[in-house]
C-alpha cells in the first residue's frame, strides 16, 4: 500500500513539474486542482502533496485565493539559483579536500569519471549525450556526499532543485544542440580537476573549480538569450522567463 501511494505522490510530482516546465501553464496562472487530477489521472491527495513540493522548490506560489499559481522568473532570478547551487558544491568539494575522503568513495567517483570520459567521442555530436547527462547527475550527487557531511549533502541538494539550478537544468532534452555538447568538453576537464584537488587535499582550488564548474550553466544560459532565443521554448523551464 505505501508503495502504491509513494508512486501515486511521484507521478502527481514528475507530472505537475513536466506542465509548468514545459511552458504548458502560464507563469500568474493559477492551478486548477480538478483539472490536474483529471489530466494527470492521479487523486487529489498526492497531487496537493505535489503543488506545496513545487512550492518549496520555488516553481510556484501560494496565491490569497487559495491554491497555488505558477511563479515567472527574470535572468537575474536563474543566475542566482546557479551561483548559490555553485557556492554550495563549491564548499562541499573543500570541505571533502579539507576532511580528506573515504578510500572507497574516492576510488567510486574517480571510476564516475572515467564512465564519463567514455561518452565521448571524436566529434562532439557522436557523443553519448543522454548518457552523460545521467552520469553527470550521478557525478554532482556523489560530489555533494564527499565531505562525509550529511548536512551539506542535503543543502547541496536543496540548492539543486531550485528552478534552473540543477546541473543538468540545460541540458536535457537538448542532445542536438552542437554548443551545448561542446561545452561538455570542457565540463569534463572540470570534473577531472575538482576530483583531483579533492584527492590532493588542495581545499581553496577544489572550491574554485567546482564553482566555476556550476557556471557553465549560466554560459549555456546566456548563449540562449543572447545567441539563440530560438531555443529558448526548448530549454525546460524558460518558457516562465520574463524578458
Amino acid at each position: 500500500m505505501d508503495k502504491k501511494r509513494d508512486s501515486q505522490a511521484l507521478k502527481a510530482l514528475l507530472g505537475v513539474r513536466d506542465l509548468v516546465l514545459g511552458g504548458e501553464v502560464a507563469p500568474g496562472q493559477r492551478l486548477s486542482e480538478i483539472a490536474l487530477s483529471e489530466r494527470l489521472s492521479i487523486s487529489r491527495t498526492p497531487l496537493r502533496a505535489a503543488l506545496a513540493r513545487l512550492e518549496q522548490e520555488g516553481l510556484l506560489e501560494q496565491i490569497p485565493s487559495g491554491g497555488y499559481a505558477v511563479r515567472g522568473f527574470t535572468f537575474n532570478d536563474i543566475v542566482d539559483a546557479i551561483e548559490l547551487r555553485g557556492v554550495l558544491e563549491g564548499t562541499a568539494a573543500r570541505l571533502a579536500a579539507e576532511r580528506g575522503v573515504q578510500p572507497a568513495k574516492l576510488r567510486a567517483i574517480k571510476a564516475l569519471v572515467g564512465e564519463l570520459d567514455k561518452c565521448f567521442r571524436e566529434r562532439p555530436e557522436d557523443m553519448l549525450f543522454d548518457q552523460y547527462v545521467e552520469l553527470n547527475q550521478e557525478f554532482h550527487t556523489m560530489l555533494a556526499g564527499l565531505s562525509g557531511s550529511e548536512t551539506m549533502r542535503r543543502e547541496v541538494e536543496r540548492s539543486a532543485q531550485l528552478p534552473f539550478a540543477s546541473p543538468s537544468a540545460f541540458l536535457e532534452k537538448q542532445e542536438d544542440i552542437l554548443a551545448f555538447r561542446t561545452s561538455l568538453v570542457h565540463a569534463q576537464r572540470q570534473h577531472r580537476d575538482i576530483v583531483e584537488a579533492i584527492e590532493m587535499r588542495e581545499g581553496a582550488r577544489a572550491e574554485a573549480l567546482a564553482r566555476e564548474h556550476a557556471r557553465l550553466a549560466r554560459r549555456n544560459l546566456e548563449f540562449v538569450m543572447d545567441e539563440d532565443r530560438s531555443l529558448i521554448d526548448r530549454v525546460p523551464g524558460l518558457a516562465l522567463l520574463s524578458s
